[in-house]
């Protein structure tokens, strides 16, 4: 069974750090393009970053460069998103997806090209 199921949410004070993991059965890494997205109440969801299967390069949101980093262990299958100086405004339902499609030769920036989501987990960020 193809399935991504995250995990490493929680409740953090500002400046604080965490650390999400996105654990994939049943597809290779290094085939698909991965993704982090984020949806907070009322707003639409967004990436806030992605690695290429082709070379593993990354893209950032703005709003995150700098602070966050996302990587992958093929060897286990998982996908991680560190999450450093967390600011109130990063709040949010954090998911993973999965894209087979390429992006002018990356991960694909639009929600809408990803085809397997896991169920998220909720960061908050507040004092």
């Amino acid at each position: 069974q193809v399935q991504l199921v995250e995990s490493g949410g929680g409740l953090v004070q500002p400046g604080g750090s965490l650390r999400l993991s996105c654990a994939a059965s049943g597809l290779l890494l290094g085939t698909n393009n991965m993704g982090w997205f984020r949806q907070a109440p009322g707003k639409e969801r967004e990436l806030v970053s992605c690695i290429c299967r082709i070379d593993g390069s990354t893209y950032y949101g703005d709003s995150v460069k700098g602070r966050f980093t996302i990587s992958r262990d093929s060897a286990e299958s998982t996908v991680h998103l560190q999450m450093n100086n967390l600011k109130p405004e990063d709040t949010a339902v954090y998911y993973c997806a999965r894209s087979e499609d390429d992006y002018n030769g990356s991960c694909p920036r639009s929600m809408y090209y990803y085809d397997l989501w896991g169920q998220g987990t909720q960061v908050t960020v507040s004092s």
